[in-house]
């Protein structure tokens, strides 16, 4: 896997001691923990001992931001994700997760596990025994309690000394205002002052020169000692805790922000992952809030640091989530937040499916894959407010998800959804499709035909047309899978009636006429089915559509291997592979790689055949299954390594096949694409 620790936006400051401390720890302990209270900088700092230790981690490093997550529900596949495992199997999360760990050397980061500490302390209990090789480094509030746990506290920046405190409110202030210095005579003492009086929290600090846009460093101390002034009852009180500290400090940040501003930021607490303007927007647009306001109040909160860019999307820290989060039930709006938080990604499944078949269906796959927490916070509320809409929204994004590895979350979705509702209506009927989809990729085929014979009956029973083919593509589907082409031939013949035919005309009638195109290869009329994907790949490519065009090329590949164009067949499966690797489909990838490992055998091409088909390997490992497919590609992957074998010796086939299996999962796909084997 490669390593997916966090990109830094800001300048890092001091820390060296706790770094060098925490490095020797993760080289003696298997379990290290990073404790102290909010705003302390705990993320910071794993993150640079992440970046430090890596080299000792041959299989890398996975960052799993815990942060997001309202429940335990989602921990594993959070996980699973961090770790590069896109498990397609019927297993449980959990027992995947640790076979998939097993043999792995890997420092596995879990940030913000204070809100889940008993399901962390489950987890990572089951994960290190199972694990040898993996070392985990944890950020929380409070530690874990697990036997063999390194506690080490996080304090504030030193204000004396080499005052790191001062040190990073300076570049704070100087990226806030532009020429103002701090360490100057007429502003030394006072910025000095700022820094103890904010302990050195890293998060005050932050915050206190953002405020140096709009105001002189003079006015924030004063304003400052006033808070605290008016807070503390007497001088015999010690001083406040450094969580009271960063409370009061946050609430001052909150005074200066303007109301439209701080109305904003209360509603921004119901999303919780990144956030794009437009989703702001959508959601938090009302009463005074008119969307240019919106857009105006986001700069002015990125100003002040209240809210980070990430990329073009923004990104609310915990701690000052839960301050949004308390002014929201002030206001009394939280309960209508969560139903318009709700509806927006309602909406965005909609417009998502309606994108499907255009040319922004790549960019609707990043964006379902962007908004992925805020959608499962949607479902999490519409399961209990709204079943029926629960179905429409996990259907509409199951199909998504399902393509790109989210099995286990479409899957329990999907069950969910169904369950909370079983009224006769055209979005449960979809979602029973969805759910066929996710649990044939997982090789459960009788559940998938029993689900899509009950997909058909119902769009029978309500005359939905689209919902027939839907059900048309997952029954064929499964015959396909269990080496039935014939049936699968039968039943698209059937839902898509006689000629001519539009194939575009729904994503139900393009998928069908891609089962089609399957079961002729099936069934050995290779001709007939050359000519169809052709004809099909055509409309893909005018149409800007790739899922579809993806599986026509890997069809393609197939089909000249089998009629003896090697050369061909591995054109195809590079362009199968590039269209696979823009939406992100792992098994769709691994089949790619196993076509184009055998046209370049069949080439003899035997050194490059046994390293594309080993990165194959690699890549199989991380979906669960050994090589899956229709039954026909067991012939194609045996005639492979024989061809392969024949022309470098066994040896050398071993040898090569090895290094590239051994790699970490996707890494080789950018050299394989450019050629270089």
């Amino acid at each position: 896997m490669a390593s997916s620790i966090p990109e830094e936006s800001t300048s890092f400051v001091g820390r060296r001691s706790e770094l060098e401390r925490i490095d020797q720890e993760l080289a003696a302990h298997r379990l290290v923990t990073l404790t102290g209270p909010g705003g302390v900088g705990k993320t910071r700092i794993a993150v640079r001992a992440a970046r430090a230790a890596a080299p000792r981690f041959p299989d890398g490093v996975g960052w799993a931001d815990l942060w997001p997550l309202q429940g335990e529900g989602r921990l594993l596949a959070t996980v699973c994700d961090a770790v590069g495992l896109a498990d397609h199997t019927a297993r449980t999360p959990a027992a995947a997760l640790c076979s998939w760990l097993t043999d792995k050397r890997l420092l596995l980061v879990l940030d913000s596990c204070e809100h889940l500490v008993a399901a962390c302390r489950d987890l990572l209990g089951d994960l290190l025994t199972a694990a040898p090789g993996v070392t985990v480094l944890v950020t929380s509030r409070q530690p874990l309690g697990l036997d063999g746990e390194r506690v080490t506290e996080i304090g504030p920046l030193p204000c004396t000394g080499d005052n790191d405190a001062l040190t990073l409110l300076t570049d704070r202030a100087g990226t806030a205002a532009p020429g103002l210095v701090l360490t100057d005579p007429a502003h030394a003492a006072t910025a000095d002052g700022i820094c103890r009086r904010l302990e050195g929290i890293p998060l005050a600090l932050e915050l206190a020169g953002a405020q140096m846009a709009t105001s002189s460093v003079e006015r924030i101390a004063e304003r400052l000692a006033t808070r605290f002034d008016t807070l503390d009852t007497g001088a015999a009180l010690p001083p406040p805790p450094r969580h009271r500290t960063l409370r009061c400090t946050i609430g001052w940040s909150h005074e200066l922000c303007t109301p439209l501003e701080r109305l904003l930021w209360a509603r921004l607490s119901v999303f919780r992952g990144t956030f794009d303007t437009e989703s702001a927007g959508a959601v938090c647009t009302g009463g005074p809030l008119t969307e240019a306001e919106v857009r105006t109040a986001l700069t002015g909160l990125a100003a002040k640091s209240v809210l980070a860019r990430e990329g073009g999307r923004f990104r609310m820290l915990d701690t000052l989530r839960e301050y949004g989060r308390m002014w929201l039930g002030e206001l009394g709006e939280a309960p209508a937040l969560a139903d318009r938080h709700a509806a927006h990604f309602v909406g965005h499944g909609r417009r998502a499916e309606q994108g499907w078949l255009g040319p922004g269906q790549v960019g609707w796959y990043r964006r379902t894959a962007d908004a992925h927490v805020d959608l499962c916070t949607a479902l999490d509320h519409l399961l209990v407010t709204a079943p029926e809409r629960a179905q429409e929204l996990s259907a509409a994004v199951g199909f998504f998800w399902s393509c790109c590895g989210h099995l286990h979350e479409a899957r329990d979705y999907l069950s969910r959804a169904l369950a909370a509702d079983d009224g006769p209506s055209r979005a449960r009927t979809r979602a029973l499709w969805a759910l066929g989809v996710a649990v044939l990729l997982q090789g459960d085929l009788p559940q998938a035909d029993a689900l899509g014979r009950e997909c058909a009956r119902a769009a029978r029973t309500s005359g939905d047309a689209e919902a027939v083919l839907a059900a048309g593509y997952l029954i064929g589907l499964t015959h396909l899978m269990a080496g039935r082409p014939m049936s699968a031939h039968a039943v698209t013949e059937q839902v898509l009636g006689p000629p001519p035919d539009a194939p575009f005309d729904s994503p139900g009638r393009l998928r069908c006429h891609l089962v089609r195109i399957f079961a002729l290869t099936g069934i050995g009329k290779l001709a007939e089915a050359r000519a169809e994907a052709t004809a099909l790949r055509r409309g893909c490519v005018e149409r800007g559509e790739y899922w579809t065009r993806s599986y026509t090329d890997y069809q393609l590949a197939l089909i000249s291997l089998f009629q003896g164009r090697p050369a061909e067949s591995a054109g195809h499966a590079r362009a199968m592979l590039a269209a696979k690797q823009g939406i992100g489909d792992k098994f769709g990838i691994a089949l790619g790689l196993d076509l184009l490992a055998a046209a370049l055998a069949a080439q003899g091409a035997g050194a490059a055949a046994a390293r594309v088909y080993g990165s194959g390997q690699a890549l199989w490992r991380t979906v669960g299954h050994p090589q899956r497919g229709t039954p026909e590609l067991r012939a194609v992957r045996e005639e492979c390594e024989q061809r392969a074998r024949a022309a470098i010796g066994d040896r050398a086939y071993t040898e090569v096949f090895r290094q590239a299996s051994e790699e970490r999962p996707g890494t080789s796909l950018p050299r394989i694409l450019a050629g270089e084997l």
